[in-house]
């Protein structure tokens, strides 16, 4: 017998047919209010050592069509350890298939990242006297928006803000957070403790922890894409970035980070507020040096590949890199990682992955310096 379901934290399936291991037909859910969908996450129950062949039938309209092409389908037993599944995608259908090991396998489009595990990484870090954990309210389905504040001293020199996961499916950018918070809090890191005693850093882990909890890819439980609400944002609709960006406008900020995930471009990469009415050459020299900082310190980030510069005074400002570059008329970057591989350094096994997440936010601590240390 085989059993389907996605009735746990950030599950979306819907089964088509399951009455025979050659031919399981499954559908992605929509988001909650909204037509997007590619977030998918269940579990399988079947017989071991059998062969199954699955398919997910409506991917031809799924948000983003092209994420499906050279994409692998990740995959786990264990729920801690993630591989990945080869995949074929034609038709507008996405196919695989598997031979069991245990009676339970778990699919994703990305690893995800649960609530659970956020609520554990918020204990582990406020647990440090250099951390302080701030609830600044409330999310539509009562969720606690977490605001973790990092430095070792009461005026700092400089502000640095970091936020994740406004896009829920886009689990990567947690992994992110915590490889960078594991970073941070590291004693024996010299570059850490440096930081630390000139910089203030404001890090919201997961900036839409609803929609991450229902299974959405996009929106949070109002339907709202939380990166077009940042020049008019609402408690009605849009809550985490109204009580994000009231935070923000408290304490100002030298650079803003924003980390998401592309589903279609295998690389890393960073868009700035080019196209803002107040970008300047004092950005653009900062850009630039954060990037070659970046470049120099971890061979997964490049520069070659990425999003079209917008023309100037055309940058959307609901975007949220867009919004606070220009109204703190400083850095702002989102920076994007694929959920497929880094086609530079692939890893057949594992393609991108949460160890890999980590260790780009990790890193990214050098440029950080590198372009503080230029102001």
């Amino acid at each position: 017998m085989i059993t389907i379901s996605d009735q746990f934290d950030s599950g979306n399936i819907n089964v088509v047919k399951a009455d025979s291991a050659s031919d399981i037909q499954l559908e992605i859910r929509t988001d909650n209010a909204s037509d997007f969908y590619q977030w998918f996450h269940f579990r399988m129950e079947a017989p071991i050592g059998e062969h199954y062949c699955l398919s997910i039938k409506n991917c031809a309209e799924a948000a983003y069509p092209g994420g499906w092409i050279n994409y692998k389908v990740c995959t786990s037993y264990d729920r801690q350890n993630w591989f990945r599944t080869p995949a074929s995608y034609q038709d507008g259908e996405l196919k695989f298939e598997i031979e069991t090991q245990q009676s339970s396998v778990y699919f994703a489009y990305f690893a995800p990242y649960s609530h659970e595990r956020h609520l554990d990484l918020i204990a582990w870090a406020e647990a440090d006297t250099r951390v302080v954990n701030e609830t600044l309210g409330h999310t539509l389905d009562g969720r606690a928006m977490h605001l973790l504040s990092v430095s070792e001293t009461p005026k700092p020199k400089h502000r640095v803000w970091i936020i994740a996961r406004q896009h829920p499916g886009e689990s990567m950018a947690e992994w992110f957070v915590e490889g960078l918070l594991q970073a941070l809090l590291n004693e024996d890191n010299p570059l850490a403790t440096k930081l630390l005693q000139t910089t203030q850093f404001y890090i919201v882990p997961n900036m839409n922890p609803d929609g991450s909890a229902r299974g959405n890819l996009r929106t949070n439980t109002a339907g709202s894409n939380l990166n077009r609400e940042w020049l008019e944002p609402s408690m009605e609709k849009s809550p985490e970035v109204f009580l994000v960006r009231e935070r923000m406008q408290q304490t100002g900020g030298d650079i803003f980070l924003d980390i998401h995930g592309d589903e279609a471009l295998p690389y890393n990469f960073v868009a700035g507020c080019e196209g803002v009415p107040n970008f300047s050459e004092k950005i653009l020299k900062q850009q630039n040096l954060f990037k070659s900082a970046y470049q120099h310190i971890s061979p997964d980030f490049q520069t070659k590949f990425g999003y079209p510069i917008a023309e100037d005074g055309k940058a959307d400002l609901r975007i949220a890199t867009n919004w606070l570059g220009n109204h703190f008329k400083t850095l702002s970057f989102t920076l994007e990682m694929p959920f497929k591989d880094n086609d530079n350094l692939p890893n057949p096994l594992s393609g991108w992955s949460p160890e890999r997440s980590m260790q780009l936010g990790a890193d990214i601590l050098f440029p950080i310096s590198q372009t503080l240390q230029s102001k």
